[in-house]
């Protein structure tokens, strides 16, 4: 993967009908993905050399988002307040491009609003991955 620019990840929120459609959460200018996998301590008195072992494929996977900017029309401005009042998994879709999509369920966890005087207003936004999710490369 080469050098690539940060404008170019995007973060997509479904509409909830079938088939899905996706609107982009607009005029984010930070986002930061983190994908997390725990795991399962499986050491015991027999262990080889006293190593720690694993159980591989055991431990929880999880995907946290985050991401700071400014909205830029009222549809993806509803959707993710929509999403942040229903308490509700909506799916999301986010695109990092020469890596991959990740798609699947998201709860928002966090929703900020903030301005300046003399500024934009901006808000920051929190997901937390809450089901399944999906890899495909690009």
């Amino acid at each position: 993967m080469g050098v690539q620019a940060g404008k170019d990840v995007l973060l997509k929120i479904g509409d909830g009908a079938e088939p899905e459609a996706f609107v982009t959460v607009a005029g984010l200018r930070a986002r930061t993905i983190a994908l997390n996998a725990r795991t399962v301590d499986v050491t015991d008195a027999d262990s080889a050399g006293r190593w720690r072992e694993l159980l591989a494929g055991a431990g929880v996977k999880a995907c946290s988002v985050a991401g700071q900017g400014v909205f830029r029309d009222a549809t993806s401005d509803a959707a993710v307040r929509e999403a942040f009042f229903e308490q509700a998994a909506k799916t999301w879709r986010l695109i990092v491009p020469d890596f991959g999509a990740i798609e699947g369920p998201f709860l928002v966890t966090g929703l900020e609003y903030a301005g300046d005087h003399a500024g934009e207003a901006t808000f920051a936004l929190s997901l937390a991955s809450a089901g399944e999710l999906t890899f495909e490369a690009l």
